[in-house]
């Protein structure tokens, strides 16, 4: 996916989850924060930040803060491109051979999962997590307790019972990321889940993106631990 009017500005502070203060040409504006994770490895003051101006004259912001960069990575911290990323590569990758329906937010159960595919052969339900918190080139995810993550977990678990493939997708939001792990110390009850769920036949597939100030894009799957 593609980013338009992108410019670059240097981080101040985060007044809230969703605003942020940054300097653009010398110039401090307020901003809208695409993520209301803690990412607070990242905003950090000074930090060199990517934000895309809006076209819209009627936004009490002009900018979006998309992306940040972390010593020689661009991380990737809008909430909305996992699935944006990964409908893509579902669709060109071949992953998933003869695709016949691929629908966005479909009900199971008692949630809604991010995708559901059917192919010729299988019919597959995906949930998608965008990964940002990285540590000397191992990523993991969740940056914050997510009950809302191991409450998709469980669907999962429930899908697979069902009858239909079950995949956890893991869009990690940054380059050169060498292995995923479950982050135990922020939320154990997510690995915990995470791991039964793989033990009752829930794939985990990890896809590793190219990111540049204007675009991300999953390009190779990354190996896992749990």
């Amino acid at each position: 996916m593609e980013y338009k009017n992108i410019v670059k500005g240097e981080f101040i502070k985060r007044p809230n989850r969703f605003i942020g203060n940054v300097i653009i040409n010398g110039t401090e504006c307020e901003c809208h924060i695409k993520n209301t994770g803690r990412c607070k490895e990242l905003l950090v003051p000074m930090a060199e930040v990517y934000l895309e101006k809006s076209n819209n004259p009627n936004r009490k912001t002009m900018y979006d803060l998309v992306s940040v960069r972390k010593g020689n990575r661009i991380i990737n911290i809008d909430s909305q491109a996992p699935n944006k990323i990964f409908r893509e590569w579902a669709e060109t990758a071949g992953y998933f051979k003869n695709i016949t329906q691929l629908r966005g937010e479909v009900s199971f159960g008692k949630s809604r999962l991010d995708f559901y595919i059917e192919t010729e052969r299988e019919k597959i339900f995906a949930e998608v997590k965008g990964v940002t918190l990285e540590n000397n080139d191992t990523v993991s995810f969740p940056d914050a307790p997510t009950e809302r993550g191991v409450k998709h977990i469980n669907e999962l678990i429930k899908a697979k019972h069902s009858g239909y493939r079950a995949i956890a997708v893991f869009i990690v939001q940054m380059d050169n990321a060498k292995i995923f792990v479950p982050n135990d110390i922020t939320h154990p009850v997510f690995g915990t889940a995470l791991r039964e769920a793989y033990k009752k036949g829930v794939e985990i597939l990890v896809l590793g993106c190219k990111v540049t100030p204007n675009s991300i894009s999953a390009y190779s799957t990354i190996p896992f631990k749990l």
